[in-house]
């Protein structure tokens, strides 16, 4: 009888030794807590713009909170450098872009490196950038009289940036190369309040991404006078392509994705990858995503690393043409 209980005994306990690891692997499962997404710009810019919505979807797929910790300054690279030092356990996660590939060419002293201190988890949109004018300091109708206007003024008209080395300032300075003309470039602590100057009519113009432009155009706060690449968007139909103005070279993308810091398990970047291609594609965050003219590029993994690997080539030749610095 003893003998029979202490074996009993034997096997209850080896059993529970045995559901343990299971217990704390179902335990471990991502998320099992509210997750931290660092947008390293301030609120309203084009990041925001798409972090909100994927925030909205992330907490109704996985019943746990998505908290927006806005980082802004130094033109996305202060957000980067905080996200690069958390700890790489899935719960801080840092949702840059395509300004993150331009700043190893003008921020020689990065205290993080894009390639080597984050993992590439899934780029999640793409937008065109868009010349946004305030109509009141820039009185024109048109592309074509908003040149000549910038032509007879060379020097005296402004245009607002995201920050020194951001794509919005990149975006300037290609397109003061490819027009021939001089304009003056202001820098801000991020799309959000750049726009908010070009609307009070603080500076003339912007380079944005139509991502954070398009609920303003359409409530005619300020005006679009051309979306870069080679045809319209169907968020603002009416607005003429680069191309057609006669830019035709003129083909400048804002995109944004989603990173983790280095050494993030494998099984955790699955998780999320998965968790933010399922919030991407949700119909409301679709809705959201045409009405800013944006697509959802759907790249993952090695391929997005690729994708970032060859924009900080492309950048950095931008970069050595315009002969662009830090401000």
């Amino acid at each position: 009888m003893s003998l029979s209980i202490s074996r009993r005994h034997a096997l209850i306990a080896a059993s529970a030794a045995c559901a343990l690891p299971l217990a704390a692997h179902a335990q471990a499962a991502w998320p099992a807590k509210p997750v931290t997404l660092i947008v390293p710009f301030p609120a309203g810019g084009g990041t925001d713009a798409f972090a909100r919505p994927l925030a909205t979807q992330f907490s109704k797929l996985t019943g746990k909170a998505l908290v927006i910790d806005n980082r802004g300054g130094a033109g996305g690279t202060l957000g980067a450098s905080v996200a690069a030092k958390a700890p790489a356990d899935g719960y801080t996660l840092f949702m840059g872009g395509a300004h993150h590939v331009v700043a190893p060419s003008m921020y020689p002293k990065l205290d993080y490196d894009i390639e080597k201190d984050f993992v590439p988890l899934i780029q999640l949109a793409s937008v065109p950038q868009v010349l946004v004018v305030n109509s009141k300091r820039a009185n024109t109708g048109s592309y074509k009289e908003f040149i000549e206007l910038i032509r007879k003024n060379p020097g005296k008209l402004d245009y607002a940036s995201a920050g020194a080395g951001s794509v919005h300032h990149l975006a300037g300075e290609l397109f003061k190369q490819q027009t021939k003309t001089s304009i003056t470039h202001i820098p801000y602590r991020g799309a959000g309040p750049a726009l908010q100057d070009l609307i009070a009519g603080t500076v003339d113009m912007a380079f944005d991404g139509l991502g954070s432009s398009a609920g303003h155009i359409k409530g005619g706060r300020i005006k679009a006078l051309m979306v870069a690449g080679n045809k319209r968007n169907p968020a603002i139909p009416d607005v003429p392509s680069a191309a057609e103005v006669g830019l035709p070279a003129y083909d400048v993308h804002t995109w944004y994705g989603l990173w983790a810091p280095k050494g993030t398990p494998p099984e955790v970047q699955a998780a999320a990858i998965e968790a933010f291609r399922k919030a991407a594609q949700d119909p409301e965050a679709k809705t959201v995503w045409a009405g800013q003219g944006a697509d959802f590029p759907n790249v993952t993994g090695a391929q997005f690393g690729k994708l970032i690997h060859d924009e900080i080539r492309k950048w950095a030749d931008v970069v050595k043409a315009s002969g662009a610095k830090l401000e």
